[in-house]
């Protein structure tokens, strides 16, 4: 990968580690200003240990962008993501005016950009951001393969 955004993918991707070591989906999420290209938030799935099914990485990660920036708005903002964000995510992506979104693995089961009701494209829509698709080699979806088959031979 050789994009402006490689160093905001590659801690994505840590946060996605650390989800999958304390047993969470592992998704990572990276919110940074445009301009300067200043972190401005991260996070990761934390469902299970918030026992909260609304605890995706790219709604933490909104949620605190929005608190730090004191806005509810993120114009300016880019976020950086391990997977193609869900409806849900999209949705909020949407709301909260991003720029870009930039993501690696796609999710066909549960994707809300490329795959689904692909939010973005929807009449109800009011704001796409810029769609970015990067290519980590497969590191993103096979992280999450490790997971859900670790999951099926636990079951």
């Amino acid at each position: 990968m050789s994009t402006k955004y490689e160093l905001f993918y590659d801690l994505a991707y840590e946060l996605a580690e650390f989800a999958y070591r304390h047993d969470e989906v592992p998704v990572g999420a990276v919110i940074i200003k445009d301009n300067t290209h200043e972190v401005v938030s991260s996070s990761y799935n934390q469902m299970k240990s918030n026992k909260s099914s609304l605890d995706h990485a790219e709604i933490l990660a909104l949620r605190l962008a929005m608190s730090r920036l004191g806005n509810e708005r993120l114009n300016g903002c880019s976020m950086i993501s391990t997977l193609e964000p869900c409806p849900m995510c999209a949705q909020a992506i949407s709301f909260a005016r991003l720029s870009n979104l930039i993501f690696s693995a796609e999710d066909p089961k549960s994707g809300g950009v490329l795959h689904g009701p692909k939010i973005f494209e929807s009449s109800s829509c009011h704001h796409k951001p810029n769609v970015i698709r990067v290519n980590d080699n497969d590191k993103s979806k096979n992280l999450l393969q490790k997971f859900f088959k670790s999951k099926r031979k636990k079951g």
